[in-house]
């Protein structure tokens, strides 16, 4: 059911950290520049713009997407036929680290925003993950790895977010509910998640956080592993591909190549431009709700490719599988649907759908237009 449209706010998440680690100067990985961020934000809010979304809000960042947005902003004068929705640049301390993403979100969370768009890569969409709730999140790929995230034009998935904001498309067409892998720690830390994998490594020390060593790699815990995609999930997706909409995951045990009771010896694309061999000496499927302890001793786990904790000696970590993850707009089924049902006609009453809007247009085009007679 459509929703009443003044009270339609959309959230904007541009991480300005995103595609700018470590991995570019060992495997080669994609820049997404400041620019590049700015320009897909303008392009997201003609499109909410276009369909009338009436107000956004915005992360504030140092590095100039905002300012770059504000700047577009003020030239809308010169171009009668686009319009923005009411843009609001969030009003808080900027730290330049991952605690600016999880209080955005929760200030999203408190105004209760439909939908947010979110700019980065896995650990970006991590982060907003663990606040978001039940808001629907509209992903786009500004990061290294980006798995988890779509890489699509930004114009495309501000359509999909307008519609689903404003409540165009039935939520049960438009979202999908993602399965995400909760970490937790006998030693009383706060309970970690990851949205692709979590990885433990024998590397002491957190360091530079990515991981591109395949020889210090002991264990991989996987909500999703797809044969196509790069990173970590790659390795078991190349041995055992699990689907997002899949109602298992999978744990895998890492050793060296070729090593005895290795099961296989696999080139995976571990980073962008680094394909690595990697050994697997076992692999199970994970239920949603069951455990599986991890059995690294001293080392890092890594959430979605990013080393986040340092494991002190006795301390017990167990991973589990959980079916309640965060809720993602699927855009090719949004417009498919909106497509075939009118919801992005602006000029008119919404178009019948399927056979019945085949059988008007035969007759509209036997119908001469100024006679309203049929034609012989």
């Amino acid at each position: 059911m459509t929703v009443s449209q003044s009270s339609v706010t959309v959230g904007i998440i541009a991480n300005p950290s995103s595609g700018r680690d470590i991995r570019r100067l060992v495997s080669h990985a994609s820049v997404f520049p400041t620019a590049e961020k700015a320009n897909m934000v303008q392009r997201v809010l003609a499109a909410l713009g276009a369909l009338g979304v009436p107000r956004a809000v915005m992360m504030p960042d140092l590095t100039g997407i905002c300012a770059n947005v504000s700047r577009a902003q003020g030239r809308l004068h010169a171009s009668p036929g686009l319009a923005w929705p009411e843009l609001e640049v969030l009003a808080m301390p900027n730290e330049e680290s991952v605690r600016d993403t999880l209080e955005a979100v929760a200030r999203m969370v408190e105004r209760a925003v439909s939908v947010i768009v979110v700019l980065g890569g896995d650990g970006t969409h991590r982060a907003v993950a663990a606040k978001c709730g039940t808001i629907p999140l509209a992903t786009l790929s500004t990061g290294t790895n980006n798995v988890f995230p779509d890489l699509r034009e930004a114009t495309v998935t501000g359509l999909a977010a307008a519609l689903v904001a404003l409540g165009r498309v039935p939520p049960e067409v438009a979202l999908r509910r993602n399965k995400l892998i909760r970490v937790i720690s006998s030693g009383g830390r706060p309970e970690e998640i990851a949205l692709v994998d979590v990885c433990a490594s024998n590397l002491a020390h957190i360091g530079a956080r990515a991981l591109w060593q395949p020889e210090t790699l002991t264990e991989l815990v996987v909500a999703f592993a797809e044969p196509d995609a790069i990173g970590l999930s790659s390795i078991a997706g190349l041995l055992r591909p699990v689907s997002r909409d899949a109602d298992h995951g999978l744990y895998l045990r890492l050793a060296p190549p070729r090593s005895a009771g290795v099961l296989a010896t696999l080139a995976a694309p571990i980073g962008p431009g680094l394909v690595a061999e990697v050994g697997v000496a076992a692999i199970e499927e994970l239920l949603p709700g069951r455990t599986i302890p991890l059995r690294t001793g001293i080392g890092t786990i890594a959430f979605d490719g990013e080393r986040e904790l340092e494991i002190s000696a006795g301390e017990g970590l167990v991973a589990t599988l959980a079916a309640e993850g965060p809720y993602t707009i699927d855009v090719p089924r949004t417009l498919s649907w909106a497509a075939a049902n009118g919801a992005l006609n602006t000029t008119g009453p919404t178009l019948p759908s399927g056979s019945a809007l085949r059988r008007r247009m035969l007759t509209d085009a036997a119908v001469d237009p100024s006679t309203k007679e049929e034609t012989r």
